[in-house]
């Protein structure tokens, strides 16, 4: 599962800065207890003392190493009671100086023997990298289950057969249904359709399921995307301060790529250009890919060749959307 190295370091600082967050409140909680029970910190002295005194006697005598470890064992486990009881007996709870890792599947490492990352890790990648997407999309409030369907008209439109209501219905279930089961071996979407539909929410509502499920998703505009491709191809000036072929590369490896706004873009050959190397490339090497469009199905061959749109009508799930501006019926309740 390819993960962005830039998101990736963040989650380490952030993943270091919460163990050193927890080292500091157990420094606190031994010293607020010490200073309530000088017995508890008499014990705790000699459970820190334990392993050097015995080890050291084993091996200064002659002794076996073995023995002195059972030895050790014991000895920790009678002061470990000793403790408990003494903690209990001062106020606190039994466990109040349990200094044992938060997650006992890596230690605390961050990272499992076979190299990769924890679970415990990868939580905090998916909050940063959602962290990241709510500059751009509403992930805060936009989720599936706040996704409402009031604002479609339960009239049938004859053109498709059934109303905008129905419409939007089946849509947010096949793309809840592919955030919730999102592998390598989901397929790809496209979104069309007028703007004011609802297609950026559910992009965010994507995002943001899939991501927090620890996959790598970068979500981006088309106009924004392909700025990247052509400040990397002709080293032209990059306004947005990025490193363009750092982009490029996240644009074309990450697990889920969601593009957003395309067709809005200036048309130039080198977009046409690059927009295949996007779909094609992520097809060819299995990454998933939501695009949205305001332009029809049959607009994108015209506007990007005939063989964008082969691909897309035999590798992509084309979702339509259909109604009334909400945004428009929002502002003239």
């Amino acid at each position: 599962m390819p993960r962005d190295g830039k998101i990736m370091a963040a989650a380490q600082r952030r993943f270091q800065a919460d163990k050193e967050r927890r080292r500091e409140e157990l420094e606190r909680r031994r010293q607020e207890a010490f200073r309530r029970s000088p017995a508890v910190e008499e014990v705790d002295r000699e459970l820190r003392g334990t392993a050097a005194r015995i080890v050291a006697a084993a091996f200064d005598g002659g002794g076996d190493p073995e023995e002195a470890l059972k030895e050790l064992e014991r000895r920790n486990l009678e002061l470990q009671r000793e403790q408990a009881e003494r903690l209990v007996a001062a106020g606190f709870p039994y466990d109040y100086l349990d200094d044992a890792p938060s997650c006992r599947t890596c230690g605390d490492s961050g990272w499992l023997e076979d190299g990769r990352p924890c679970r415990c890790l990868m939580s905090f990648y998916a909050r940063e990298q959602n962290r990241r997407l709510s500059k751009l999309l509403d992930l805060g409030n936009q989720s599936f289950e706040t996704f409402s369907l009031e604002w479609y008209s339960d009239r049938v439109w004859e053109e498709y057969g059934w109303s905008p209501l129905e419409n939007m219905r089946a849509v947010r279930e096949i793309c809840g249904a592919y955030a919730r089961g999102f592998s390598r071996r989901s397929g790809n979407l496209l979104f069309t359709g007028p703007p004011g539909l609802g297609k950026t929410f559910l992009s965010a509502c994507i995002a943001r399921e899939v991501g927090e499920r620890g996959f790598s998703v970068v979500y981006d505009t088309a106009g924004h995307v392909f700025q990247q491709f052509e400040s990397g191809k002709f080293g032209r000036e990059n306004p947005f301060e990025e490193d363009p072929d750092r982009e490029v590369n996240r644009y074309l490896n990450c697990d889920l790529l969601i593009m957003d706004d395309v067709g809005t873009e200036m048309l130039t050959s080198f977009v046409q250009s690059a927009f295949y190397r996007i779909v094609n490339d992520r097809l060819v090497n299995g990454r998933k890919t939501v695009l949205s469009t305001n332009l029809p199905a049959e607009e994108i061959g015209r506007r990007y060749g005939e063989a964008v749109l082969s691909r897309i009508q035999g590798e992509y799930q084309i979702l339509r959307f259909f109604g009334e501006d909400i945004r428009i019926l929002k502002r003239d309740r």
